[in-house]
Order: C-alpha cells, then sequence, then structure tokens
C-alpha cells in the first residue's frame, strides 16, 4: 500500500512541476495583447487559465494528501521508532569508563638571554 501512495505521490509532484511550467504569468497577457495571439486558440481566451489553475489545484491537494498520508503510514510503521530509542539499547552508560584528570602544569618562564653570546647554538 505504501508503494502504491509513494507512485501517486511521485505523480502528483510531476503534474504539480508541470502544470506549474505551461502557465505563463500574470505579465504575459500584456504580451498577447500586442499581436501573439496563440494565448486564445486551444481553450477559448479564459479557458487555458482556468483549466490549468484547476488541474493545478487538484494535483496539489493529491501531493498534500499523499504527504500526510505517507508520513503517517511512516510513523505508525511495525517497528519503527526515533532513532535515538534505537541506539538507545546499543549504549550502556553503565559500563563507562571514568576519565582521570591530570593535573595543569605550567610551563616555568624562561628568561632572555642578556648577551647574543649566551645563546645555544
Amino acid at each position: 500500500m505504501e508503494k502504491f501512495v509513494l507512485v501517486i505521490h511521485v505523480l502528483a509532484a510531476l503534474g504539480v512541476i508541470g502544470l506549474v511550467l505551461l502557465q505563463h504569468g500574470k505579465g504575459a497577457d500584456m504580451g498577447a495583447s500586442f499581436g501573439s495571439g496563440a494565448s486564445g486558440s486551444l481553450f477559448g481566451v479564459s479557458g487555458s487559465a482556468n483549466f490549468m489553475s484547476r488541474a493545478t489545484a487538484i494535483f496539489v491537494l493529491i501531493f498534500f494528501s499523499t504527504s500526510l498520508t505517507l508520513a503517517y503510514m511512516a510513523s505508525h510503521k511495525e517497528g519503527s521508532g526515533s532513532v535515538v530509542k534505537a541506539n538507545a539499547s546499543v549504549i550502556d552508560t553503565t559500563k563507562a569508563i571514568p576519565v582521570e584528570s591530570a593535573p595543569a602544569v605550567t610551563p616555568a618562564p624562561q628568561a632572555a638571554p642578556a648577551n647574543s653570546k649566551e645563546i645555544p647554538k
């Protein structure tokens, strides 16, 4: 059942992408008024906008509902849980090795040589 919903989800996503790319923006109406008469040839002048926007809304609704369905199916799957819960049984904190703290060692200040002759080579 999950694979079927996933296939519908991917098809709806591709449908939304395709329909959004096919639609023209609001600024394209100005270009159509200056001689590009191809915008009203297939569905009529406003039929294209109505069909595309309705189809996009339907695909978005399908995409949203399949997203919620897949999330519900993933959270209620047998044996599923949080990653933290799954790894909590692997880590045993009762057998942790204590780390001893080392005393802080500060280096002794070194005196600067008075002459350049005293600098070892």
